[in-house]
C-alpha cells in the first residue's frame, strides 16, 4: 500500500491510497481525480492520463520506456519530468509520490 497525492491545475490535493502492483493511472481512476480519463485503459496509447511527476520522484518511478516517449510528445505541454501514469506501477517504494495533473482539454 501507498499513498500518492495528485494535485490538480486547480492546486486542488488528493490524497490516495492504492495496493502495490496497481498503477497510477489505476489509483486515480479509483478514486475519482479529477483529470486523469485514460481513454485508453492503460494502453500507453492516447495520452489522456498525463502527469508531472515531482522532481525528487524520477528516480523512483523510473525511466519512460520509448514508447511512453513517443505518446508524450503528442500531450499538451510535456515536460522533462513528464509520464502517462499509466506506466508507472505503485509499490511501498512510492510512498508519498506527488504528481501534478497539467491544465488540458481533451
Amino acid at each position: 500500500m501507498a499513498k500518492v497525492t495528485f494535485i490538480t491545475s486547480e492546486e486542488v490535493k488528493h490524497e490516495v491510497e492504492i495496493q502495490s502492483g496497481f498503477t497510477l493511472m489505476e489509483a486515480a481512476l479509483r478514486n475519482d481525480v479529477p483529470g486523469i480519463s485514460a481513454d485508453c485503459g492503460g494502453a500507453c496509447s492516447c495520452g489522456t492520463c498525463h502527469v508531472y511527476v515531482a522532481p525528487e520522484w524520477l528516480e523512483a518511478v523510473g525511466p519512460r520506456s520509448d514508447i511512453e516517449a513517443d505518446m508524450l510528445e503528442f500531450t499538451v505541454g510535456p515536460q522533462p519530468n513528464s509520464r502517462l501514469s499509466c506506466q508507472i506501477k505503485i509499490t511501498d517504494l512510492l510512498e508519498g509520490l506527488t504528481v501534478r495533473i497539467p491544465n488540458t482539454q481533451y
